[in-house]
């Protein structure tokens, strides 16, 4: 964490100086419709930039207390670290270390451990999957909003009536509401993005409608306080009966809570879940069958509920839609469960929400403040339906084989193999996005083999070299809207004049170069491309005032020099080893500002680089 940049200021440097605004509340830059982990998402990112007018309402009358979804994948865990919560996460929740495979004895009577593996493979991510209640995450976001310049908080009681597009040549979207004390009230945005879940009022007015299938099984999930001498209470634990159906439990916080997910009868062509008049106590009851012969004692369940399995997407997360793609600029936004929905086993429901509304946030921040076109825009729709019809598809192979009665070894380890082998996914760490305007080819992916290009950056050990601090490579990656250029430097190289690198910092700073041409007037040169070098050089060899200014820049009105630019190998876990970096020729790395690699490119191809660039920022 950087700060007393613009000079000292005491006291929380994570609270950002106010901004004294004159924006009325009624006309606004952004309206987010719903507080659920989708819309705080994007309040809490857009909440970062001053030059941003943002306002999220929700139709209920104050927060979340007790939230249903609860698991937190590894690649979440690497965007809490971008917002700047992730260690409050990793202290309060449970950590999914191991998972414990249970299904019928040889006889098909009772229950054995068929096996215990780990839950995320090493080098997956280095965050960990964890368990947390909904509420606290949403605590954690409106903890960050309130810090920010605007010191954002939600508006309660607004239920969205209706949302449309008109002639307005500032305001072109105009959303109406119902107040829970009987009035109304009306708030004209430049855009509006609808996170008002499975149900929502935004996508209806859109003309969207979810689409696909449900499965007609019937599932109850309850958090309990219990007593059993099931030994595996506290891992995660899919549990295969014979004949009374499934159970996964997941351990919850604070070391007594557990949730189960229980399996119960399938439901007709025509039944909903409610139709059942499914109890607390029946519940109780299917998993003491599924337990069998261990036992339960409950002695208080906190939450329950019944629910069928279903999946479902929309056919576009815009209001232009697919058939009008590049006619029209988008100004109307879905995200979330507004998009599409499926089971919870596979634990993506929130992830996949928070990841959708990353990915739109900063590009809106972007177009928003000059630095793109509407054209940026269009990427969400195409980039995020992608990766939920992967979802729907993932889903729909964990539900049934979740449900799968076992008839046998091999068929009943299956599940057991699924789940092995899509580990990576079920972690938030396979998506990749395909070539756009934002995300390159792979033509030098040899450069940098573990960086592929359109997946997420994956983090590894570096030493910074101006404060010889061990950290994570990634961690230095915020939300702050800023693309980066990672540069992995050659052998041997140390930044002195004559190299590689100080021929591309030169380059890259030097008259009307890349850094300087889309960073506004009287900005600092890293306003909108951060650039960072790592050397292969062991710190302890390198020379700090030998590097060129480009990672040295000054910085704020007393034009302070910035030291944490600059990174070494750490000897004992070589990043350029671990990621696959060509170390006799380096590679130049571009990082979207949602972490996402858009480019691996040779360190002398610049005039690529001002190429891409050219496409997607514009002089300011």
């Amino acid at each position: 964490m950087q700060y007393h940049q613009e000079g000292f200021r005491p006291g929380d440097p994570a609270v950002a100086p106010a901004f004294d605004h004159a924006s009325s509340r009624d006309r606004v830059d952004v309206l987010i419709v719903g507080c659920g982990p989708a819309g705080l998402t994007l309040a809490a990112q857009l909440s970062r930039f001053p030059d941003i007018t943002t306002r999220i309402v929700e139709r209920k009358s104050g927060p979340l207390e007790a939230g249903q979804a609860d698991g937190l994948a590894c690649r979440s865990l690497e965007m809490f670290e971008a917002m700047g919560f992730a260690e409050k996460v990793l202290k309060e929740s449970y950590w999914v270390n191991e998972v414990a495979f249970w299904r019928p004895g040889p006889d098909g009577a009772g229950l054995r451990r068929a096996d215990r593996i780990m839950d995320v493979a090493d080098d997956l991510s280095e965050m960990p999957h964890v368990i947390l209640n909904q509420a606290r995450v949403h605590d954690f976001y409106l903890d960050e909003m309130r810090r920010g310049p605007h010191r954002l908080k939600p508006d309660y009681g607004l239920e969205l009536v209706s949302v449309a597009r008109d002639d307005d040549p500032d305001y072109p979207v105009l959303a109406r509401f119902s107040r829970a004390d009987d009035g109304t009230e009306e708030i004209r945005a430049r855009y509006v993005v609808g996170c008002d879940g499975a149900r929502s009022t935004v996508r209806r007015e859109m003309g969207h409608a979810l689409k696909g299938e449900a499965a007609r099984q019937l599932w109850g999930v309850m958090d309990i306080l219990a007593v059993t001498n099931f030994p595996d209470i506290r891992l995660k634990a899919p549990i295969q009966s014979a004949d009374h159906g499934s159970l996964l439990i997941i351990p919850r916080e604070g070391g007594h809570l557990v949730r189960f997910y229980v399996e119960l009868d399938a439901l007709s062509e025509s039944e909903r879940a409610a139709d059942r008049g499914v109890t607390g106590e029946q519940l109780i009851d299917k998993a003491k069958l599924i337990l069998a012969p261990f036992t339960l004692d409950v002695k208080e369940v906190a939450w329950w509920s019944a629910y069928e399995i279903g999946q479902r997407v929309c056919d576009a997360f815009d209001d232009v839609g697919e058939e009008r793609r590049g006619t029209k600029e988008p100004r109307i936004f879905i995200a979330g469960d507004a998009c599409h929905t499926h089971s919870p086993k596979a634990g993506q429901g929130m992830n996949v929400s928070m990841a959708d509304a990353f990915n739109l946030g900063w590009k809106l921040a972007a177009v928003l403040r000059g630095q793109s076109g509407p054209a940026l825009l269009d990427t969400y729709s195409e980039e995020r339906r992608a990766k939920a019809r992967e979802l729907i598809e993932f889903d729909r192979d964990m539900a049934r084989l979740f449900s799968e009665k076992p008839k046998g070894t091999a068929e009943a380890a299956r599940f057991q193999e699924y789940f092995r082998k899509h580990g990576r996914y079920t972690a938030g760490v396979e998506t990749r996005y395909d070539p756009s305007m934002i995300t390159g080819d792979a033509v030098h992916q040899e450069l940098a083999r573990g960086l592929p290009v359109g997946m997420r950056f994956h983090s590894a050990p570096v030493i910074r070299l101006a404060d010889a601090r061990p950290m994570q490579l990634g961690h230095m990656l915020k939300a702050d809207g800023r693309w980066r250029l990672v540069v992995f430097a050659p052998e041997g190289d140390t930044g002195a004049p004559g190299g590689a690198i100080a021929a591309l910092c030169d380059r890259l700073g030097a008259g009307d170069g890349l850094l300087s041409r889309f960073a506004p007037e009287g900005a600092d040169l890293d306003a909108v491309i951060d650039l960072r070098a790592v050397f292969r050089v062991p710190h302890r060899e390198m020379d700090l005032g030998a590097l060129p200014p480009g990672l040295l820049p000054r910085k704020g009105r007393y034009g302070l020099i910035d030291y944490e630019k600059a990174f070494c190998a750490d000897p004992a876990d070589d990043v350029y080893d671990r990621r696959g970096i060509d170390a006799a020729c380096g590679a130049l790395i571009v990082v979207r500002p949602d972490q996402y690699v858009a480019q691996v490119l040779p360190l002398d191809a610049v005039a690529q680089l001002e190429t891409f660039f050219g496409s997607v920022l514009r002089r300011m």
